[in-house]
């Protein structure tokens, strides 16, 4: 009997481990309260459950925010953009880039534009949309180009490109020469 009962508590505590583990948020953000600021906007503005905010803030009462109060938003998956900003994302994705520019002859004969005719621009990337679907924003680190936000971007997934297959991005450079740019390894996380 001892035996048994000493089993059974094993598996309970490990129940509740898991339990535990599903519930606390792998990462809290530090949030400053701004005007207007919400419980059930700050869970919209960082995709996550309002029952997560108020776990998160047990001692703060959501009916009375304060201006400039700081409290903790839970993100599962999140990266600090450069701003300093936490954003949520689904996949990331180690990837390999490489740059074009918007010249005819980068572009399949389409001179400066993307996949749907829009003006090319930093922040425009190809992509395989097998892999990341035209559309998405995501969120790029790892490179290195002069004419590139240091650090890392957020970029619009909106452009395909004959030699963009599985887990590779071409980034859009300004200018009428990409060759400086290489292949460089980095990071993309698919933003939610």
């Amino acid at each position: 009997m001892k035996k048994r009962f000493k089993a059974k508590s094993f598996v309970m505590m490990a129940l509740g481990l898991c339990l535990a583990a599903i519930s606390t948020p792998a990462f809290a953000a530090s949030y400053q309260i701004k005007k207007d600021d919400t419980f059930y906007l700050i869970s919209k503005r960082f995709n996550v459950p309002l029952e997560s905010v108020q776990k998160a803030n047990p001692g703060v009462d959501p009916q009375n925010l304060r201006l400039g109060q700081n409290i903790q938003v839970p993100v599962a998956n999140h990266v600090k953009t450069t701003a300093g900003q936490p954003r949520s994302y689904s996949k990331m994705i180690k990837a390999v880039a490489t740059a074009y520019t918007g010249s005819a002859e980068e572009n399949g004969g389409w001179a400066g534009v993307d996949y749907f005719g829009n003006p090319l621009k930093v922040g425009t990337i190809a992509v395989d949309p097998a892999v990341i679907p035209l559309g998405s924003t995501v969120y790029i680190t790892g490179y290195k180009h002069g004419s590139l936000p240091a650090k890392g971007m957020i970029a619009k997934a909106t452009d395909i490109g004959g030699a963009i297959k599985n887990a590779r991005v071409d980034i859009y450079v300004p200018g009428s020469d990409a060759s400086d740019f290489g292949t460089q390894n980095v990071q993309v996380y698919v933003l939610k």
